[in-house]
This record gives C-alpha cells, structure tokens and sequence, in this order.
C-alpha cells in the first residue's frame, strides 16, 4: 500500500468536462500532485492516506480558473454602477484608484482571494496595481494566480510611466521565477492606452522571458472606432501589425469583431478570455464566442474585476456563458454545459499553457473542489455537469484544495482569518473617502 497526504471521497468524481462522472469517486493526493483519480473501491486498494475526507454528498471537480480579472478593484464594487465603459473608467475608476497604495491592495486581494475560495476558483489571471503586494497575499494564503502590473504610457498610481511598469514587471519575474503557484505575465493595458512602441517593448520582453501578454482587446465599438481612426485597421490588426498576436497572448474580451478579426485570431492561435457578465453590465455588446469556437479559437472565462462585474463568482458565470448566446441566437445547442465548464477548467489551463492543470488525473495538479450535493436545489441530479452550469451556487462549495493544501475545509476558510479581513476592510473604505 502506498501512502498518500490526502484521500478526498466524495458521492461523484467529475475528472474532465466531457468525460463520464464516477460515482463513488475518490481522489489521491500526494504533496502537491494527484497520484490517482477513479473509483474509491479502487483506489482504497493501493493507497493508505494520512488524512481522509469524507463527503458523501460531495462532488469532486476541477479547481476552477478565472482567467481574467483585477482582484484588489473589489474595493470599488458597487462605487459607479450603470454607466458606459468609457465614462465608468475615465470619470470614477482612474480618480478612484489614483487613491490606492500597496497596503490597500494587498487588503483588496486578500478579500477578492476570500470570495473566489469560497466560489471553487482555484486559480486566477491578476492584472492591476502593485502587482508585488498582490503576489505576496497569493504566496501567503495559497492560491494559484498569473500576475501582471499594469502598462499605460500615462502614470499609474504606482509607477511613473509604462517603461518603469515594464521594468518592474521584469523584476517581478526575477523575484519570483520557480515559485510553484505564482506566474509573472506581462500586461499593456489595452491597444488605447499603450502607444505603438509600449506595446512593442511588452513583446520584446514577454518573448524574453518566455512569458504570457495580457492585454484588454477590442472591448467596445468605441475601442474599434477609435484604433481604426489612430491605425487604419482594427485593433485585433493593429495587433498582429505590431507583432503581438500569437499563442502566448492573452485577449480579454474580444466583444467588437469582425469575420477578418476572428480568423486572424485563430490563425495566430490567440487565447481569447470571455468576460460575459462584465460586458452586459457595461453594455460593451457580447463577445462572438460561437463563432469563436467554431474557427477553433481557444476560449477561456473570467469574471473581470468586482467593480464591473459585481462579484467574483464563476459559477454563476458559467450559467451566464452557457445560456447568452441560446438567447442571442436562438438556438439551445449553443455553448453547451460541458463547453462552458471546460472554459474554466481545460481549456483555461490550455489558454495558460498548463499541461497540468484544468482535470483530475494521475500526474495534474491537486488542485480541487468539492460541491455540497445535499441541497434541495440540487436533487435530483441526472447529468451533474448540467447541474455545476445551471443550477450550483457558491454556497454550495464545500472545500477547496490548491497544491495538495486545504485553502477551505468543510467552508472554513483555513488561511484566511475573515474576522480581522472585514475590521480591516471598514478601516480601509474610510482611509479611501469615497
């Protein structure tokens, strides 16, 4: 008999969006990998654990990614609702956060982190402010993130000019290369607010370090508009103009697109991130995600940031997701609920570049969720995928594991003290004065 850290037992083991769910289904976790995943008859027969954990009503699923949001503008939730992109950004958001410091921050992340635990993320893609504050409350509370500052070619709250960003950026990669769940990526801001030459020293860097660029893209009509007046093309265009568009870039958003735009997109095999719930709420128009995935385009989700979205949650944007385009196209087939649990799951680790992440399987990443089965909205259950998508909540989220580390024990947050989080919050709202 083996010996292993964890047995994690659950009523139905889901290991991969379109794979068959295991009933009686266990997982094995040794340090901070899955040594086996199967049937727990099965695996009761080869592994001996240090700790067991029981959930008889449990369903054991991938760790879900957020592939896009900006943690720490939690602080600003519910700060300028219902108002144009443009306006929500320039008028509120910017002389919001012309307030911030590291210490604000770092209180922001840790509240963010609180929320997406007990939503079931395992993981998230950061940019924003500070990003040296924010990857020091990942490291300390045990989430997985990809973190990138912010590039503008105007001064940011915490550097000066966007070369300064980047050369903090380069910084950030030297201070925290090998960590096992922290990833530096490099983050122009968006094609608007970065000239030619920023968003071609990004490139230059990211191709030097081997790195992810995260940049918003195509987010608005307004965006396109604007780009095509400055450049002669669109902003998916002006992209690959500059050299930018390729396996290694992340596109957020990607609302206002033309048939060109998507097969350019998937030609260059760009990741596109679908932030559904943030761009009705702003009103920037629905991202073209079945045509997307019909030219082969790699989709991931991500909420955004709590100030636009409002929450944190993937869950329910998972049902937005999958039910959007039923309603836009009138056609029930379109982004099915595998699809749509495989935007936070396979196909964000493929968009991330994560051969070990996004399933449980022998040799992945422990990192892992446990739904709460025994609830009146959840029964009967005939096709549990369907139900993650359409009917789970977050509350339903019972444990949550990152790297073989318990970050949610039986909904306990166990590295997060939210007592004191919340005492600190209220002081920080009246530090902020807003």
């Amino acid at each position: 008999m083996e010996s292993v850290d964890f047995l994690i037992c659950g009523e139905i083991l889901i290991s991969h969006p379109d794979d068959s769910p295991i009933h009686g289904g266990a997982v094995a976790v040794r340090g901070d990998t899955i040594v086996a995943a199967g049937p727990l008859s099965e695996l009761t027969k080869s592994f001996v654990a240090k700790k067991t954990i029981n959930r008889s009503s449990g369903l054991i699923l991938p760790g879900l990614i957020n592939s896009h949001t900006h943690a720490a503008m939690i602080l600003f939730r519910g700060l300028a609702d219902d108002l144009p992109l443009k306006t929500w950004l320039e008028d509120h958001i910017f002389p919001a956060e012309a307030r911030l410091t590291s210490e604000l921050v770092a209180l922001g992340t840790e509240l963010a982190c609180a929320e997406m635990i007990r939503c079931g993320t395992t993981g998230f893609v950061d940019m924003y402010l500070f990003e040296d504050s924010v990857a020091s409350v990942v490291d300390r509370i045990g989430l997985r993130a990809w973190l990138g500052e912010g590039v503008f070619d105007f001064p940011s709250p915490s550097f000066s000019s966007g070369e300064e960003a980047l050369k903090e950026t380069e910084r950030l990669m030297d201070k925290w290369k090998g960590h096992p769940r922290i990833t530096i990526t490099v983050d122009p801001h968006t094609p608007y607010t970065c000239r030619p030459e920023l968003l071609k020293h990004s490139q230059k860097l990211a191709e030097a370090r081997d790195a992810l660029i995260v940049i918003h893209l195509a987010e608005t009509e307004w965006e396109n508009a604007e780009i095509r007046r400055l450049c002669g093309v669109s902003p998916v265009k002006h992209l690959d103009r500059l050299g930018l568009l390729g396996d290694r870039l992340l596109a957020i958003h990607c609302v206002s697109l033309s048939e060109d735009d998507i097969s350019l997109l998937a030609r260059r095999d760009v990741r596109v991130v679908h932030c559904p719930e943030s761009n009705l709420k702003l009103a920037s128009g629905v991202a073209p995600v079945p045509e997307l995935l019909e030219a082969g385009v790699t989709v991931a989700l991500g909420t955004d940031g709590a100030a636009s979205n409002n929450d944190l949650d993937l869950m329910s944007e998972m049902d937005t997701a999958a039910k959007l385009h039923k309603g836009i196209k009138k056609d029930p087939t379109l982004i099915s609920a595998p699809e749509a649990f495989s935007m936070v799951t396979t196909r964000a680790a493929k968009a991330l570049h994560r051969e070990d992440l996004g399933c449980l399987s022998e040799g992945y990443k422990a990192d892992l969720v446990v739904v709460d089965m025994n609830q009146v909205h959840l029964r009967p259950c005939y096709n549990p995928v369907s139900h993650l998508v359409y009917v789970a909540r977050s509350g339903d989220v019972q444990d949550v594991m990152v790297a073989g580390r318990m970050l949610m024990e039986d909904r306990v947050l166990t590295t997060i003290d939210e007592g004191r989080l919340l005492e600190g919050l209220s002081r920080a709202v009246e530090k902020l004065g807003l």
